[in-house]
């Protein structure tokens, strides 16, 4: 039994696994070292098990698509004084085997043995199925 747990998020507002990179490389969405960071409402109870080797999952419109291992959670404190979690990730945005995801709001949390593999490497750059056969292949469950 594995003892570490991902997250899997939505990510708002981006087309691409290139776009969420565009986005990471600006210094608003950076902790002070530099790494990427998405601020949270909410602080993950488990966070050990998330520590222990979790990743956050990427959903990019509808598709989960990539991973990014966690590397800490920092705490975060707005102009509004409310505290909040900033989770830290590794910079390398790691494409997995897409699987569609439904809207949900915050952040999940997502069992290894549920999580997507990676791609193989060489497999990084390619296109992925389009949505529709993704989709049909989801509901008779071949993914």
């Amino acid at each position: 039994m594995d003892n570490y747990i991902n997250l899997i998020k939505l990510s708002v507002g981006t087309e691409t696994v290139e776009d969420l990179a565009v986005w990471q490389a600006t210094k608003r969405a950076q902790a002070p070292d530099g790494l990427p960071r998405h601020v949270t409402r909410m602080w993950p109870k488990r966070e050990g098990e998330i520590l222990n080797g979790g990743s956050i999952f990427w959903v990019i419109k509808g598709v989960l698509t990539c991973r990014q291992r966690i590397l800490r959670l920092d705490e975060y404190i707005g102009q509004d004084g409310i505290r909040r979690c900033a989770i830290v990730s590794d910079s390398e945005l790691v494409r997995v085997q897409s699987a569609l995801k439904r809207p949900f709001q915050g952040w999940r949390y997502l069992k290894p043995q549920d999580a997507p593999p990676d791609l193989p490497k060489g497999r990084a750059s390619e296109e992925p199925l389009p949505v529709e056969l993704n989709r049909a292949l989801a509901e008779i469950g071949v993914l």
